[in-house]
């Protein structure tokens, strides 16, 4: 019996691995399209004649359209499948990419205007992402597998950091700004073709064998990736009220805004804390953001497999989730620490060591995968998301406050680091038990 068990296992296709690939190449290419701006901000600002008012206005544009898109991207998944809706989403939000290299045919106001709508349009078209990514991954994998899948796209969010951000810089150094949108936008509406060819549902993907399926089945995969859920508005509302009404789901949403309060501090304020606080040039404070971002993704990989290995040696899916949820974001309150260090490199380790933590604590789009009802997973996910990256309005913001009442970012390190102790009190308190939430 054992024999013929391994020789089961080992004729087993592996097309859920390219699946996981797909996802994660998307994600990169997701968040790299979202710091474009970032990089090419300085020279175009310059040679647009934008002040700082201005580009915050444009800066804000991205946050404030994916925010309010969660749901309506949710539900377009729910409705016509991840596959299409995702391959629309790439190609979409890489054309409004490509179409930013020309906003230097523009000035003044009209080019505020210009470049602020379509940076509105590029949140608009990434909406629909991570909840398609937590769709896919639940149809993909088996339950066993999901805290390493969704762990290994989420991470992708510090990998393109890591990959992109120089490519970018020396992309402006050596073309000029223009090319930066051009180089990405193109990229990814070359992806978004590979798209529509690679990705399949489970049932109907020419790449996999029956013992893949049965096996990824047989742990709790839900196979139809493109089902069709909610049909009308008006049910999608009544779904919405079912889930927020749900305590586990609350907490969880909750728990989110928390976590990604930390991610939009590294995005936002962090190089500025590194330049004003720390007195780094910005050439420095550029090279000090990598160890950071590879600790996060580092950290985000461990996460994951922390997670499914606890699950295999027979630990509840809620112990599996929380013990990593749970222990890294009290790491990830490390970041306190820098209030009380005056060495850079020791400042530097504390956020390397916060972010892996925060890595490790990163599993929430598991836990989605874990609990989405079965026909409204888009939904589920868009209402998480929503959630969490109303934290990229909420968090800039508080922290700019705190840093122009207090003249320091001592209050701003503790504001982050509450936010993760409060994660921590949502999953131990609020949460309870995780499971899959049946509607009615």
């Amino acid at each position: 019996m054992g024999a013929g068990l391994v020789m089961t296992a080992a004729k087993r296709s592996r097309v859920r691995l390219l699946i996981v690939t797909m996802l994660f190449l998307a994600t990169t290419i997701n968040y790299a399209d979202r710091a474009t701006l970032s990089i090419a901000g300085p020279s175009l600002a310059k040679d647009l004649g934008l002040d700082a008012v201005s580009m915050g206005y444009v800066f804000s544009a991205f946050a404030w359209s994916y925010v309010l898109a969660q749901l309506p991207g949710g539900w377009l998944l729910d409705r016509y499948g991840a596959k299409w809706v995702y391959a629309g989403a790439i190609f979409l939000w890489s054309a409004f990419t490509l179409m930013q290299g020309a906003v230097g045919f523009f000035t003044g106001f009209t080019a505020v205007a210009v470049l602020f709508s379509l940076r509105l349009l590029v949140g608009l078209a990434e909406a629909p992402v991570f909840p398609a990514n937590a769709r896919i991954t639940a149809a993909w994998f088996p339950t066993s597998e999901r805290g390493t899948a969704s762990a290994f796209f989420n991470s992708s969010q510090y990998f393109a950091t890591v990959l992109f951000t120089p490519l970018m810089g020396w992309v402006v150094h050596h073309y000029g700004w223009h090319h930066v949108f051009t180089l990405m936008g193109a990229l990814g509406i070359v992806f978004a073709l590979v798209w529509t060819q690679v990705i399949h549902g489970p049932r109907e993907h020419p790449g996999i064998n029956a013992a893949e399926r049965t096996y990824i089945e047989e742990g709790g995969a839900l196979l139809d990736m493109d089902g069709r859920g909610t049909d009308a508005p008006a049910a999608a509302g009544r779904t919405i009220r079912q889930l927020l009404s749900n305590r586990m789901l609350l907490g969880i949403y909750i728990g989110q805004y928390c976590i990604t309060t930390l991610t939009y501090f590294f995005l936002t304020w962090f190089p500025v804390y590194l330049v004003k606080e720390r007195g780094l040039s910005i050439l420095q404070a550029g090279f000090a953001a990598v160890l950071p971002a590879l600790c996060g993704f580092i950290g985000g990989i461990l996460g994951g497999w922390i997670s499914d290995r606890l699950l295999k040696s027979g630990y509840s899916l809620t112990a599996s989730r929380k013990i990593p949820i749970v222990g890294g974001m009290l790491l990830s309150m490390s970041i306190i620490g820098c209030n009380y260090v005056q060495a850079d490199a020791l400042v530097v380790g504390l956020m390397a060591l916060a972010f892996f933590g925060k890595g490790i604590g990163a599993l929430g789009w598991a836990v989605v995968s874990d609990t989405s009802p079965r026909s409204t997973g888009g939904l589920n996910g868009g209402l998480f998301n929503t959630f969490g990256n109303t934290a990229g309005i909420t968090t800039p913001i508080v922290i700019g406050y705190i840093v122009q009442q207090t003249g320091s970012f001592n209050g701003a390190l503790v504001f982050v680091g509450l936010n993760a102790l409060v994660a921590v009190f949502c999953y131990l308190v609020i949460v309870g038990e995780i499971r899959r939430v049946e509607l009615h």
